[in-house]
């Protein structure tokens, strides 16, 4: 009996110890994606206890879905286009020739990033309203003419402003993948008598076809997904798309059943996009062409330098100096269309927005209560996921990847149906409460902090860690000891990815707030309903400078360009 008692010890000592966080994380993981999806798709085919096609029926046989379908299938492949024809030049003309000011072009380009696009729609409502808009103000003024220049209410105001916000991801792949590819080719076909314009066509395009086809799923995935451009620009023009209608039928009374069957397709139609997506990234021809060895070197411009430089200006102007000159006009207004004079000219705007708004205090504490513990727990959470996977520390690490990537193909709108229906009813109810929120953006900032994570423990070798654990130390605490402070770097630009998601988010907490739970995005979409404009450009200023602050920090910390600007 005494030799037992002393054998079990001993098995306890050779246990892993640290086995009980990573269950954990992964439990965490899978209550996260896998109980608001089930009941997504559980209520999307149920009634009464029993199940049912109906739902489907009723949605694919109503003509106003069935036009807010078409519209959204528009915006989409419109936007598409639009952003690789916008983001394919621009990136080519930034990473290939010797354009002047190509740090100060990606620089602007991570601003229009991390702009929100529901931000960008109110601004080219001042700008381009086809009444009062600064645009065509100025345009009946030079002109006489009594017809607006242009009308932002309207399917292609709407395609133009999407895609002004959508480009970005089009620029940033394209871009670092012809940062990867040595200019051997481009060389000998200009060698050969080819011209510039001819060694990009039948040279570089199609080294980076596979690329340019997966930004263009990438746009037309962002454009499915928005719904604060739609809601602020296509609803007042007197149309839906999915997201919108979606949100109606949130409207007094919810109709969650015809909600979660509408939401199904709109998921399964990204699902699909993304795994074409990734499946043409798994095939880039261009990998044994070039790589990270080859040398690059800059075609010249001549003459067209300057030109292109202020095609590409002219570009960013439309993301990032008009709508920002016309928030600052309008925080800085009496009335933000007339004329900027003394007379104009006030900080009523701000005095209004920070103290005498009702809900705008509590809306900016909600927002950086909600940024800071997402970031933190979310840093946290995906660390140790993506420790795990790379690690292969538990079987079915694999399951584990694919769960935190998987919000990725859910769209905002989607899974606030889904967090609706799962957490209205007992064991879990945190409806009206900051904690489905926190719940709604953990889930969907998960891919991007671990992607952001898992490049980064990908970087660490295992040996520094075998070394600790020969020494005697641990799991836990080689990673808390060596591993986590190799990390930090990539754990710190986790948590600001995660913080400026969260402070940017409509889509989910339009659904999932209430009075006591509103947050900056939300209040703002209240204050156009009121036409409050003034007091939408303070907050939407303020939001911007919170974020740029962060972006700052990151870089300052971390000590890099995360758009891959050069000198």
């Amino acid at each position: 009996m005494a030799d037992r008692l002393q054998v079990f010890p001993s098995r306890l000592e050779g246990m892993d110890r640290s086995a009980p966080v990573w269950v954990m994380a992964a439990l965490a993981l899978a209550l996260l994606i896998l109980l608001p999806l089930g009941w997504l798709a559980y209520v999307s085919v149920s009634s009464e206890g029993s199940l049912t096609l109906a739902h489907y029926r009723k949605v694919f046989m109503d003509p106003r879905l069935q036009k807010a379908l078409w519209n959204t299938v528009i915006l989409a492949f419109w936007v598409g286009l639009a952003s690789l024809a916008i983001g394919v030049p621009m990136a080519w003309l930034s990473a290939r020739t010797n354009l002047p000011g190509k740090r100060l072009i990606r620089g602007l380009m991570m601003a229009s990033f991390v702009t929100p696009p529901f931000l960008g729609a109110f601004a080219w409502v001042m700008l381009a309203g086809p009444n009062a808009g600064f645009l065509n103000k100025l345009y009946r003024n030079l002109t006489g003419a009594e017809e607006p220049l242009v009308n932002i209410f309207s399917m292609s105001g709407l395609i133009f402003v999407v895609a002004i916000y959508t480009f970005p991801y089009v620029f940033i792949m394209i871009a670092n993948t012809l940062d990867l590819i040595a200019s051997d080719l481009e060389e000998a076909a200009s060698i050969l008598g080819a011209g510039r314009l001819q060694v990009a066509l039948t040279i570089t395009i199609p080294m980076v076809a596979p690329a340019i086809l997966s930004g263009f799923i990438l746009a037309v995935l962002q454009a499915l997904a928005l719904f604060g451009s739609p809601a602020i620009l296509a609803l007042p023009a007197g149309f839906h798309t999915i997201t919108t209608q979606i949100w109606a039928l949130f409207h007094y009374p919810p109709k969650t059943e015809m909600a979660a069957a509408f939401s199904i397709p709109l998921l399964l139609a990204t699902a699909l996009l993304l795994l074409l997506q990734k499946k043409l990234l798994g095939r880039r021809g261009y990998a044994s062409v070039g790589g990270k060895g080859g040398q690059r070197r800059e075609i010249p411009l001549g003459f067209w330098r300057y030109p292109a430089l202020l095609g590409c200006l002219a570009v960013m102007a439309c993301s990032i100096f008009l709508p920002y000159g016309i928030l600052a006009k309008a925080a800085l207004s009496r009335a933000w269309a007339q004329p900027m004079t003394w007379e104009n000219f006030t900080l009523a705007n701000f005095w209004f927005t920070f103290f005498e708004y009702s809900s705008t205090r509590l809306a900016i504490v909600n927002t950086l209560e909600l940024g800071i513990m997402t970031a933190c727990v979310g840093a946290g959470l995906v660390a140790l996921l993506a420790y795990i996977t790379n690690r292969k520390i538990i079987p079915g690490h694999q399951i584990l990847g694919f769960l935190a990537l998987a919000p990725v193909v859910i769209p905002g709108v989607v899974l606030a149906v889904g967090l609706f229906i799962a957490y209205t009813r007992p064991p879990l109810l945190l409806y009206g409460t900051l904690g489905i929120l926190f719940v709604a953006y953990l889930t969907k900032e998960m891919p991007v902090g671990y992607s952001q994570s898992d490049a980064t423990f990908r970087g660490i070798h295992p040996e520094l860690e075998e070394a600790g654990r020969i020494l005697g130390a641990g799991r836990l605490r080689v990673l808390r000891e060596i591993t986590a402070p190799l990390a930090l770097s990539g754990i710190i630009a986790t948590w600001c990815f995660i913080f400026i998601g969260v402070i940017r988010e409509l889509s989910a907490s339009i659904i999932l707030f209430t009075p006591n739970t509103k947050v900056m995005s939300v209040v703002i979409f209240d204050l156009k309903e009121e036409g409050q404009f003034g007091a939408i450009a303070v907050l939407g200023l303020f939001m911007l400078a919170v974020t740029f602050a962060i972006v700052v920090l990151m870089q300052s910390l971390l000590g890099r360009d995360f758009l891959g600007a050069k000198e």
